[in-house]
């Protein structure tokens, strides 16, 4: 069941950092609604391509972890993040999901902007599940 969840963490972390990597390199779909603003009227102010490519290198480590923890990848972790690596990851997405009470998450203020109601749909449970289906992981392992 492990190995299940692995390959499709994997799958969601690699369609996210490729869809990031497109977004550094000049594409243009699909970047309405995913950054956030304080009201509906106020423009994003989009990353640059250097944070951008760092979030898109950052996502391709977290596909490649999970095939790591269930032996699809042999690569040889610190110590430290063999033993924490997915309670750091399950941690990050429902610290995530939750929100900063302001713009991100389930409990945020701010909800009626583009990027507000995307994340209500669709990145405040994406981090949920990653973040039980991470425990998941765990619990299996």
């Amino acid at each position: 069941m492990a190995t299940i969840i692995a390959v499709l963490l994997f799958l969601v972390f690699l369609f996210l950092s490729l869809l990031h990597f497109y977004w550094a390199f000049g594409g243009k779909w699909g970047t309405e609604g995913v950054y956030p603003t304080p009201d509906a009227q106020t423009p994003p102010r989009n990353p640059g391509i250097r944070s951008t490519l760092i979030v898109a290198f950052g996502l391709f480590g977290f596909s490649i972890f999970y095939l790591i923890k269930v032996n699809i990848i042999f690569i040889e972790l610190p110590l430290w993040l063999e033993k924490y690596g997915l309670w750091i990851l399950a941690t990050i997405f429902m610290v995530r999901a939750i929100g900063d009470f302001k713009y991100l998450g389930f409990f945020k203020k701010i909800k009626n902007t583009k990027f507000g109601q995307n994340d209500t749909r669709y990145f405040a449970p994406l981090c949920f599940l990653i973040g039980v289906l991470t425990l998941l992981m765990i619990s299996f392992s």
